[in-house]
C-alpha cells in the first residue's frame, strides 16, 4: 500500500470539498492526487483513472453529490478501498446521501460525510502499514481530546 490517496471528483464544483480532505491528508504526510471523472458522463475515463492508479495499491476517495454513481462504480472496478465523501447539500434536505449508502451486493464503498473524517479514515487504513502515519493519527486524536478537555475547563 502506498502513502497516497487518489481523490476522484464528479465535477469541478467538488474541488473545495476535495481541498479540505487534501489538507488533512497532507498533515499526515500522505500524497494526494485529485482528478475529475463523472461516472455518469465519462465512465470510460473514470475506469481508466481507476485502473491507472490501482496498480499502486492505494486508497480512492470519491466525491459526488446528488446521484452518486461514482462511488459504487469506482468500488466495483477495483480491489482497493474506496471511501465515498459526498458533499452535503441543503437542496435535497440531505436525502441525496442515500445514493451513497444504498449499494448493490458486492459493491462496498465506505461512506464518511465530513471531509476531515474522510481523510482520517484513509489515514487510519494507511497507518496499518506505515507506523509514522499511525503515530501522527495518535497525536491527532490526542489533540482532539485535549481540545475537549480545555473547552470543559474554560466553562468551570
Amino acid at each position: 500500500m502506498q502513502k497516497k490517496v487518489v481523490i476522484i471528483m464528479g465535477s469541478k464544483s467538488d474541488l473545495e470539498w476535495a481541498k479540505k480532505i487534501e489538507t488533512v491528508l497532507h498533515s499526515f504526510d500522505i500524497q494526494v492526487v485529485i482528478r475529475i471523472a463523472s461516472a455518469h458522463k465519462v465512465p470510460l475515463k473514470c475506469y481508466e483513472i481507476i485502473k491507472e492508479y490501482e496498480k499502486e495499491n492505494l486508497i480512492f476517495i470519491t466525491i459526488a453529490g446528488m446521484s452518486n454513481a461514482l462511488s459504487g462504480f469506482a468500488d466495483a472496478q477495483t480491489h482497493c478501498p474506496v471511501i465515498a465523501s459526498p458533499p452535503y447539500s441543503d437542496k435535497y434536505g440531505g436525502a441525496d446521501i442515500y445514493s451513497s449508502l444504498r449499494m448493490p451486493s458486492g459493491v462496498a464503498p465506505m461512506t464518511v460525510i465530513s471531509p476531515e473524517n474522510t481523510a482520517l479514515a484513509a489515514a487510519k487504513i494507511i497507518g496499518l502499514v506505515y507506523p509514522d502515519v499511525q503515530q501522527k493519527i495518535i497525536a491527532f486524536q490526542e489533540k482532539k481530546r485535549a481540545e475537549i478537555e480545555a473547552a470543559d475547563s474554560e466553562l468551570r
